[in-house]
């Protein structure tokens, strides 16, 4: 039987998208995060996976955006603050990169204000963007602003200001 009292690390369902709405609300009043409407948590939900405590609810949620063929974003990651220093964030964090192992990805990128964080996980900090010209030039069709953010156009710059642009990239599988 587990402990009660540990969070549970599931996907996130349609009804859990007003819990994320409001685990991410402070942090985008303080822009550590991007604030999006309803309806832009429901059109994502697929992305997400949230922490849960039985009695208390949602306590953490955090998503993976994939961007291309092998590259993928840890997005919206956010930590009830009555939770915070209990490896929740870890836990999620630990949930997305093995969903992007599962998935088949070698990198994963993060746009963030906890370098410490995120390099504890094995990111490391990185000055541009790290696509081929081709596969940059199609991203720039996408309407995403998290896309946009990634390659670093002049247009979000307003939403990047403060935050470090990190990378992890996974080791190769074993060749059989």
């Amino acid at each position: 039987m587990s402990d009660p009292a540990q969070p549970v690390v599931r996907p996130a369902l349609p009804r859990d998208v007003p819990a994320i709405r409001d685990l991410v609300a402070p942090y985008a009043e303080h822009r550590i995060l991007l604030a999006k409407e309803l309806v832009g948590y429901f059109e994502a939900v697929q992305e997400f996976f949230v922490a849960e405590v039985p009695g208390e609810g949602v306590i953490g949620c955090g998503a993976l955006h994939v961007m291309w063929s092998d590259l993928a974003e840890v997005r919206t990651l956010a930590v009830k603050h009555s939770w915070r220093g209990r490896r929740v964030g870890h836990l999620l964090l630990t949930r997305l990169l093995e969903r992007a192992r599962e998935l088949e990805l070698r990198r994963v990128f993060c746009l963030t204000f906890e370098v410490d964080f995120f390099r504890a996980h094995g990111f490391e900090v990185i000055d541009q963007t790290p696509v081929d010209p081709e596969v940059f030039a199609e991203l720039l069709r996408s309407h995403d602003d998290g896309v946009a953010e990634f390659l670093d156009l002049a247009r979000v710059k307003e939403n990047t200001l403060g935050n470090t642009r990190m990378l992890l990239t996974f080791d190769p599988p074993p060749t059989p």
